[in-house]
């Protein structure tokens, strides 16, 4: 099937529409789920283990067990793909992933976050959204790419089995699957005990399997192909840079998995918040500095590229596969994000104090 659709449209346009489709079922899962490691975060640093984490947990596991599922079947391999194979920098994963950490919190949203809450008509989300994109793409190949390398150079890692945590802990998909299976469990289990609605609950699983879809679509069509096709899944600052980037420089968009995955996720989000009428244009305000949400979009924009992902990206996407850099990124955005939540909590409370 697959290849009659590469015969008659070309790699580009079916690469494009499997990314429309990941991208409409994970734009649409998300919104309705209230995905957003954010949130997840700013519980944890205040010692509570609430809705939010529990949507994030449901979502982590769902993508573990739908990825290492269909490795464990003989559905996909991920042992080609530039996460595992090509290599990869701790230093960057370290310091991108704590500035990403940090800019998540004062933009009140990761990269994914602002793009399905731009869908919905949230104006802050989308300049935010847009400054993260420009500076995305200096960090990759423009101004200030020479310092990513520098900061990306400190401490690399070779490709192979060194960047696979599963090699290192000596454990199989199967079994990771069967472990990802309980840690669902357990996620929904927490989701009940926090009266999160069960349709919610069900749309973060939703969001992990978009994210097993996109690694399923991309190796299907990479199979099939006689040409190289990276196999890839869900993130946002590359593929919102490039979609930036054909908009502004050609007519003649460059077609491919992130070309269809940008526009998809802004189409499932706008629909399902016109569907439950929670659509509404939102602005900057006296309690939303315009300033706070552009120093986040510019750490944000930058830390992504030298972390090698986004929060979905190397959080989601990389981390489903195990690969050494998208965990440690992982970590350190968690650290950067509880540490920059509670040192500003810090700061308002003093300020308050004094006043």
């Amino acid at each position: 099937m697959i290849e009659g659709l590469l015969d008659q449209f070309g790699d580009g346009a079916v690469l494009a529409s499997a990314g429309a489709v990941t991208g409409i079922l994970f734009g649409a899962m998300a919104q309705h789920s209230r995905f957003c490691l954010r949130a997840a975060t700013v519980e944890v640093a205040e010692g509570r283990f609430g809705a939010r984490l529990s949507i994030w947990l449901i979502a982590f596991c769902a993508a573990v067990f739908a990825v290492q599922g269909a490795i464990a079947s003989g559905f996909l391999d991920v042992s080609g793909t530039r996460q595992l194979a090509a290599t990869g920098s701790m230093s960057g994963a370290m310091i991108g992933g704590l500035m990403f950490g940090c800019g998540m919190i004062l933009a009140r949203g990761c990269a994914s976050r602002l793009l399905v809450l731009s869908a919905t008509g949230n104006l802050r989300a989308l300049i935010t959204g847009l400054v993260l994109t420009l500076v995305a793409q200096a960090s990759l190949r423009g101004a200030l790419s020479p310092l990513r390398e520098t900061l990306g150079g400190i401490w690399l890692v070779q490709g192979g089995q060194e960047r696979n945590i599963l090699w290192h802990l000596g454990l199989t998909s199967a079994v990771v699957a069967v472990l990802a299976a309980v840690g669902l469990l357990i996620a929904f289990w927490l989701a009940k005990r926090g009266d999160v609605d069960v349709t919610r609950a069900l749309a973060a699983a939703g969001v992990g399997a978009a994210v097993g879809l996109g690694w399923l679509l991309t190796y299907w069509i990479a199979s099939a192909s006689f040409e190289v096709v990276p196999i890839s899944s869900v993130t946002f600052t590359g593929p919102s840079a490039d979609t930036l980037m054909g908009l502004v420089n050609t007519a003649d968009l460059p077609l491919g998995f992130g070309m269809g995955l940008v526009p998809g996720v802004f189409v499932g989000a706008c629909g399902m918040a016109l569907f439950t009428r929670e659509a509404a244009i939102e602005r900057f305000g006296s309690d939303t500095p315009m300033e706070r949400y552009l120093v986040g979009a510019v750490l944000m924009g930058f830390g992504s590229m030298l972390a090698g992902g986004c929060a979905v990206g190397a959080g989601m996407s990389g981390g489903s596969i195990f690969a050494l850099t998208a965990w440690v990124a992982l970590f350190s955005m968690w650290i950067g994000a509880m540490v920059t939540h509670l040192g500003l909590s810090q700061f308002a409370l003093r300020k308050t104090t004094t006043a």
